[in-house]
């Protein structure tokens, strides 16, 4: 973990200089998702389709479908497609739970708004289902993939219709206005993320919602009558303290949560597939697809 550690801390990161990204980012060339690598094309079974005018991507094992389906929403503070490091993440997520796994390439602020992506991952979901059932179908994502996670949960709970069987948050991004000051007590740590980088693109997501909405930002929700849920977290990591409050919530509201915190983990870490804690995490995902604890 220190390895990957190092290796993260010595790119430059883009969650890090709110001036910078104040400045930068609306101008910027249009965001292009990083392609699948082409060994994939051997190595798994794809489907290329599309939800809402929007890619999706579908990895199955090879040889045929899995047992369960996870949606996998990929992080990148809301404003950068998917990275070329989440396609290793995804595929070492199939190899360790033998599940299909459809990653939806959503629109990125600020050229777009929230509601597109809702609009997409609420189509990837009724297409899901129509073939797995709720009760094989688990909600994933890191980071801002973990907000989209369990956001759409709480949408498809508030409009009364059916719930996943399980959701597996990465290191969630839960409040988008990072009010608890704790965070700044891990930031020196955080080789990625920074609290005020993270309140402007905050509120770039969350638009002409308060930064509290309970949609935006999960922490303010209700949570009762999600299902089990386990969460994944690098305690390197400035979103460390609102997944303690967020899980404690969790449990209060009667949703059966565990929350594991990995020591040293920089963000996503999970995505240094070849540390032993993303094994370890890989493993954890299967044993609570299986059983739920």
């Amino acid at each position: 973990m220190r390895l990957g550690e190092w290796v993260v801390g010595r790119q430059e990161s883009d969650f890090k200089g709110a001036e910078k990204l104040q400045a930068n980012v609306p101008h910027r060339p249009a965001p292009v998702d990083a392609p699948m690598p082409e060994k994939f094309e051997t190595r798994f079974d794809i489907e290329r389709w599309t939800a809402a005018d929007q890619p999706v991507v579908t990895l199955h094992p090879k040889g045929g479908k899995g047992e369960w389906h996870i949606i996998y929403f990929h992080g990148g503070g809301f404003f950068l497609p998917m990275f070329k490091e989440h396609w290793p993440l995804v595929a070492a997520m199939v190899d360790a739970t033998g599940a299909s796994i459809s990653v939806p390439l959503y629109n990125v602020v600020p050229e777009h708004d929230y509601r597109s992506v809702y609009a997409q991952a609420e189509e990837v979901y009724e297409a899901v289902k129509a073939d797995w059932g709720d009760e094989r179908i688990a909600l994933s994502g890191d980071s801002a993939g973990g907000n989209l996670a369990i956001a759409t949960a709480l949408l498809r709970r508030d409009d009364g219709k059916s719930l996943p069987a399980r959701l597996i948050p990465f290191a969630p991004w839960l409040d988008m206005g990072m009010r608890d000051e704790a965070a700044r007590g891990i930031e020196p740590h955080d080789v990625m993320l920074e609290v005020d980088s993270l309140r402007v693109l905050g509120q770039w997501w969350a638009h002409d919602r308060p930064l509290d909405d309970p949609v935006a930002s999960p922490l303010y929700a209700d949570l009762s009558g999600l299902p089990p849920m386990a969460i994944f977290q690098g305690r390197h990591d400035v979103f460390m303290v609102d997944s303690r409050t967020f899980a404690a919530k969790a449990r209060a509201a009667g949703v059966p949560t565990r929350l594991l915190e990995y020591e040293g983990g920089p963000h996503v870490f999970m995505a240094l597939t070849f540390t032993r804690e993303a094994k370890d995490t890989f493993a954890e995902v299967r044993k609570f697809l299986e059983t739920g604890a």
